[in-house]
């Protein structure tokens, strides 16, 4: 593969160490579509409750009859549209479609915008396409039973669709037009955000200054047919109010800001919270720009994905589906990896797994029958619930199973550095002068690791 100047060079696998994914991926990818097309037929409402779509429709019709009241209106309480005005725009068009047209529409593109995904990481990580395509089957095989891909379809999220629009331009090959899917899903879904930092502490200015240029561009379309509401959402503060959403250290909230609520008992001063944020995104994209530079573009967004889930305000369950591109890498590192390191990378790939999978027969919330992750083995009161929260009472094990979510994503970002420093003291110790890390990323990344 030729070298790109402006991108890291990333070595061609031809996937010589997992032959077995190229013969068995196909088929377990067709299976597990059977088997959740099986669940689907025999518990249609109870695995399909589509209450955020449902939300959406709803925010739609509101957007179109009354306008201004678009973010004060709540649907029940606590739940409450939590989307820029240019998003908006998106609902009205939902209002206007048949529902179930709409409802099957979002589940088959969402599945497919996750085998996408998953195939144009594998293409970013140089996997020649006879090996590629095996082996996205078999990576999307198992993240489809991943807890958030599961609660992204049965509620009827957007969360896969957004994570494709950011890797497929992450994944360009340049062009006037990259950076418009990063700049067009921080628009949509202020989660997005995070990208634009990453792109320019990577120095990819262009990139950058597009996806600017794209986000400006949604907050003006949203201005322009929603006067009243953008200045409600920009100019009056919703975007920042955390809590419009009910209840921030409900347990679904697996975000920097969820456990601290939950730990301390009580929603933390602004002041700590920002600091804190501040000091996690800083290392957290120090870290995904040293990752990129050594490791290769996909290790840099994946570190960037996390960074981005750990410091967001609220961080629901599904919008975890970025482990999918995790699971990627990790194959990644466990076919190119050789001897300890290799059943390392495979161990960590089968532990994420296990982490996020979506596990049947957990406790239900309400008779409704989905599939449950391991945080719902801790108690949980519902966000909008009044002035006491089973959050707050949690011991032992609850904490674990509760912040389970967030403490794998510190446990992959903290492996992260820890191999990155390992591996640039290793190759200073043989060639002092030879793929060194610049002594400023070297001290600030041995800084973030002596203070973790």
């Amino acid at each position: 593969m030729t070298a790109d100047p402006a991108r890291p060079e990333i070595q061609q696998t031809r996937g010589t160490g997992c032959r077995w994914l190229q013969l068995a991926g196909p088929a377990l990818l067709a299976v597990s579509i059977g088997l959740y097309a099986l669940d689907l037929t025999l518990h249609l409402h109870g695995v399909l409750t589509d209450v955020d779509l449902a939300v959406y429709r709803d925010a739609g019709l509101v957007a179109r009859s009354a306008p201004r009241q678009l973010y004060s209106w709540q649907q029940m309480p606590g739940v409450q549209f939590t989307y820029p005005p240019f998003a908006a725009a998106f609902c009205v068009v939902i209002s206007m479609l048949p529902w179930g047209l709409t409802a099957w529409a979002l589940l088959v593109s969402s599945v497919a915008a996750l085998i996408l995904t998953v195939w144009l990481m594998l293409g970013a990580l140089g996997w020649e396409r006879t090996y590629r395509l095996g082996t996205t089957a078999a990576i999307s095989a198992a993240a489809l039973w991943i807890e958030p891909v599961q609660r992204t379809l049965s509620t009827g999220e957007i969360d896969l669709l957004l994570m494709l629009m950011v890797v497929a331009d992450l994944a360009g090959r340049g062009g006037r037009w990259h950076g418009v899917g990063v700049g067009m899903a921080a628009g949509i879904k202020l989660v997005a955000l995070i990208f634009i930092p990453y792109l320019l502490i990577t120095r990819q200015y262009r990139q950058a200054g597009v996806a600017v240029a794209a986000f400006a561009a949604t907050v003006a379309a949203g201005a322009l047919v929603f006067p009243q509401a953008s200045v409600a959402w920009w100019l009056r503060g919703a975007f920042l109010n955390a809590s419009r959403t009910g209840f921030v250290g409900y347990l679904a909230n697996q975000s920097l800001l969820g456990l601290t609520t939950r730990l301390a008992g009580m929603v933390p001063p602004a002041a700590v919270w920002v600091a804190l944020t501040a000091l996690a995104g800083a290392a957290g994209l120090l870290l995904a720009a040293a990752v990129r530079q050594r490791g290769g573009l996909a290790y840099g967004w994946v570190v960037c994905a996390l960074t981005g889930l750990v410091v967001s305000p609220v961080s629901w369950d599904h919008h975890w589906v970025w482990i999918a591109p995790v699971l990627a890498v990790l194959t990644d590192m466990a076919v190119r990896a050789g001897g300890k390191m290799r059943a390392w990378a495979w161990a960590a790939a089968g532990f994420v797994a296990v982490v996020f999978a979506a596990w049947p027969g957990l406790p239900r919330v309400g008779g409704v029958t989905l599939t449950w992750g391991l945080i719902w083995y801790a108690p949980a009161s519902w966000s909008y619930v009044g002035a006491t929260h089973a959050e707050y009472h949690w011991v032992g094990l609850q904490l674990l199973a509760g912040n389970l979510y967030l403490l794998t994503g510190l446990i992959l970002l903290g492996a992260a550095a820890v191999i990155l420093l390992s591996e640039a003291a290793r190759e200073e110790a043989v060639s002092p002068a030879r793929g060194r890390l610049p002594a400023t990323w070297h001290w600030l990344l041995g800084a973030f690791w002596r203070l973790g």
